[in-house]
C-alpha cells in the first residue's frame, strides 16, 4: 500500500479515534450516563457517543447567559434526527410524531430536514429513552443519522414517474440497511434489548472483513461522516453534489436497468483554512443492478481504511481521492466489489426545485407538493402548519414523502379525496398563493438558537431576508423568475449554501460571507465574493445584480449563468486548487 493511501497514520490519531475504540461497540457508558441527575447532559466520550445513536446535545442559545448568570447550568436538551431512508412515512407513524413532539419537547414543533427526514428539538433527559422507544413503537429509529457513518440514505423525490420511483426507493432502503451498523448498542441502550430489525442484507458481500461485530464500518467506524443519495435524472432535487456516494438511476422503457456512481463530493469547510473546500462528486462509473450493494460496501470500506483519522479536517471521501487519485481509486473499487465498472451512461439534470402544488403520477393518483418555509411545522399566527398536517394525516389514504428541499408530499390521493385534502391545506395555510418562486426556492440551516456550530443566524434570519428579496425581484420585474438562495449559520454546509447561485455563509452575528455563481441543476460551486458583511451590504450588492440580470441575461438565463458570463466571478474548475483564489473576483 502506497505511502498516499495512509500517510495520515504518521501523525497522532483525532481523539474521536480513540473513544470510538474505546466505546465498546458505541455503548460507552451512556445507560448509566442516563440515570445521573445532576446534569441534563452527558458527559465525556457520551457527549459524542450519542451521536451514532442519532443525537445532539444542544441548548438554548437565547437564554444561555441568563442562566449562567443565574448560576444555573445552560437548558441541556437533545436534538434526535429520525432514520427515513427515501422520506417516505405513514400517516399513522406522522400523527405518532406530531403527538411527541407536542407533549414531550421543548419547542413542539416538528422540523423538517434537507437530509429527507424530520428532527425533534429540545429533548430533556428524562425523555430521551421514552422517546427512542415511542419511534420504535412506530416503526421507526434514529440509528446512524448522525456521528462517523453512512447517514441517511436520500431519494428522488419523484411522485410523477411511480415505476422508476419505486424501485429507486427500494434500493435507497437496502443501500441504507446494508450499511448500518451492526452492533446491538442502540437496541440494548434504548429498547432494553429488543431487536430493531433482522434483515439478509445485513450480512457482508466482502469475502473478508475486518471485524466479525462491524464487518463493514469496522471497530473504528468511518474516519468522519458519509452521505449517499439515490437520484433520478432529470431532477437534482437531493443535491448529489454535497454527497459522498450518489447512485443516479438509469433506466430504460420506465425500468431501472443499473446506476450511474458519483463519489467525492461535499460542502463543509472551515473559515480561512484552505485545506478545507466544497468540492462536486466525481464520476465512477455504471453498475448493474447486480453489484449496487457490493459497489455501496467498496466505496465505503475503502474510504474506512484509507480516510485520514489524524485531521478531521481533511477526513471526508473527497479528500481521500484528492491524495490518492481517482485512477487509484477506483481500481480499488473494482477490486473490492469483485467486478468491473462499465463506462458512464448518458445522464443529464435540469433542476433540482420541487413542483409545489399538484401533480398527477403514471398511476393516476395525485401528489401535492407543499411548501414548509424551513422545514419548520409549528403552529404560528394565523399559519397553524402544524395542525394542517395533523388533520391531513387523519383522513390521507396514501403516504407522505419529505424532500431534499425542506417541504412535504402528500402523495397517492385519489381523485375523490383531491377536494378535500386541498381544503384542509389551505385552511391551515399549507397552501398560500401568495409565496413566491423566490421564497419557494430558499432554504436555511437551523442554526440559532439551539445548533452549537452556529456563528450567525439562518432559519430565523431567512423569512425577512427573502421578504427584502421578494422586494428587489419586484422592483426589476423578475419576480415570476427566482434565484437558488441557500443561508446557513457557518461552514459546516447543512444549509448547502455551496450549491446555490446565491450562498450567504455565516460569519459572525449579522454577518454573512457572499457566494455567487452556482446554477439551478446543482452541478457548479458558487465563489466566494465578499468576506464578513452585514445584510445591508449584502441587499445592495444583490439589488445592482439583479436589476443587471433583468436587463442583460439573455433567453432564460439563470442569474447564476448570468454571474459566470458577465464576469461577477469566474467559475470554479477545480476546487481544490482554485475555490480560494481571490484573483477569480472580479
Amino acid at each position: 500500500m502506497s505511502d498516499k493511501k495512509t500517510d495520515w497514520k504518521d501523525k497522532p490519531l483525532a481523539d474521536n479515534e480513540r473513544l470510538k475504540g474505546e466505546s465498546d461497540y458505541l455503548h460507552g457508558t451512556i445507560a448509566d450516563d442516563l440515570n445521573e441527575q445532576l446534569t441534563g447532559g452527558f458527559v465525556k466520550d457520551n457527549f459524542q457517543l450519542i451521536r451514532f445513536h442519532g443525537m445532539y446535545e444542544q441548548d438554548d442559545r437565547d437564554i444561555r447567559a441568563e442562566r449562567l448568570e443565574q448560576k444555573l447550568e445552560p437548558n441541556k436538551n437533545v436534538m434526535l434526527r429520525c432514520r427515513l431512508p427515501g422520506g417516505i412515512i405513514a400517516p399513522k407513524q406522522w400523527l405518532g410524531i406530531d403527538e411527541f413532539a407536542t407533549q414531550h419537547t421543548n419547542y413542539g414543533s416538528i422540523r423538517l430536514t434537507n437530509r429527507q427526514t424530520f428532527q425533534f428539538h429540545g429533548v430533556l433527559k428524562h425523555n430521551i429513552k421514552p422517546m427512542h422507544q415511542w419511534l420504535h413503537h412506530l416503526g421507526l429509529d434514529s440509528i446512524a443519522t448522525a456521528g462517523d457513518v453512512n447517514r441517511n440514505v436520500l431519494c428522488t423525490s419523484n411522485p410523477v414517474e411511480s415505476n422508476l420511483h419505486r424501485e429507486a426507493y427500494e434500493w435507497a432502503k437496502k443501500i441504507s440497511e446494508h450499511l448500518l451498523p451492526k452492533t446491538t448498542a442502540y437496541a440494548d441502550i434504548w429498547l432494553d434489548g429488543e431487536k430493531v430489525f433482522t434483515t439478509e442484507l445485513s450480512k457482508p458481500l466482502l469475502k473478508e472483513s475486518h471485524d466479525k461485530t462491524e464487518p463493514v464500518l469496522g471497530k473504528n467506524y468511518l474516519p468522519r461522516k458519509f452521505k449517499t443519495t439515490v437520484v433520478i435524472p432529470p431532477h437534482n432535487d437531493v443535491d448529489l453534489h454535497a454527497n459522498d456516494l450518489n447512485f443516479v438511476a438509469i433506466g430504460e422503457n420506465g425500468k431501472l436497468i443499473g446506476f450511474n456512481v458519483l463519489v467525492g463530493g461535499g460542502l463543509s469547510m472551515e473559515h480561512g483554512n484552505h485545506k478545507t473546500y466544497p468540492n462536486t462528486a466525481r464520476e465512477l462509473g455504471f453498475i448493474g443492478l447486480e453489484n449496487v450493494l457490493a459497489c455501496a460496501e467498496a466505496v465505503v470500506t475503502t474510504q474506512r481504511d484509507w480516510g485520514n483519522r489524524s485531521d478531521r479536517k481533511n477526513a471526508k471521501l473527497r479528500y481521500t481521492i484528492e491524495r490518492v487519485g481517482m485512477d487509484v481509486f477506483t481500481e480499488e473499487i473494482e477490486k473490492r466489489m469483485g467486478a468491473n465498472l462499465e463506462p458512464i451512461r448518458p445522464y443529464h439534470f435540469t433542476e433540482r426545485g420541487d413542483r409545489i402544488g399538484w401533480v398527477q403520477g403514471e398511476d393516476k393518483k395525485w401528489h401535492l407538493t407543499l411548501f414548509i418555509e424551513n422545514g419548520r411545522l409549528l403552529d404560528f399566527p394565523n399559519r397553524p402548519l402544524k395542525s394542517g398536517m395533523r388533520e391531513i394525516a387523519k383522513v390521507h389514504k396514501g403516504d407522505f414523502r419529505l424532500t431534499a428541499n425542506q417541504n412535504l408530499i402528500v402523495a397517492g390521493v385519489s381523485t375523490r379525496d383531491k377536494a378535500k385534502i386541498e381544503r384542509i391545506a389551505r385552511d391551515h395555510k399549507l397552501i398560500d398563493d401568495a409565496v413566491t418562486p423566490q421564497r419557494e426556492n430558499s432554504m436555511a440551516c437551523v442554526s440559532l438558537p439551539t445548533c452549537p456550530l452556529a456563528m450567525a443566524e439562518a432559519e430565523r434570519f431567512l423569512p425577512h431576508f427573502s421578504d427584502q428579496i421578494d422586494a428587489l425581484m419586484q422592483k426589476h420585474g423578475v419576480a415570476q423568475d427566482h434565484i437558488v438562495l441557500r443561508v446557513t449559520g457557518c461552514p459546516n454546509g447543512c444549509g448547502r449554501a455551496m450549491l446555490a447561485e446565491i450562498g450567504l455563509v455565516g460569519k459572525a452575528i449579522g454577518r454573512y460571507n457572499l457566494h455567487v455563481g452556482g446554477n439551478p441543476e446543482g452541478t457548479r460551486i458558487p465563489r466566494l465574493f465578499k468576506e464578513n458583511i452585514t445584510e445591508n451590504e449584502i441587499l445592495a450588492i444583490l439589488d445592482s445584480w439583479i436589476g443587471d440580470w433583468a436587463k442583460n441575461r439573455r433567453s432564460n438565463e439563470s442569474f447564476g449563468d448570468f454571474a459566470v458570463r458577465s464576469g461577477i466571478i469566474k467559475p470554479v474548475v477545480n476546487a481544490a486548487i482554485d475555490f480560494w483564489d481571490v484573483s477569480k473576483v472580479a
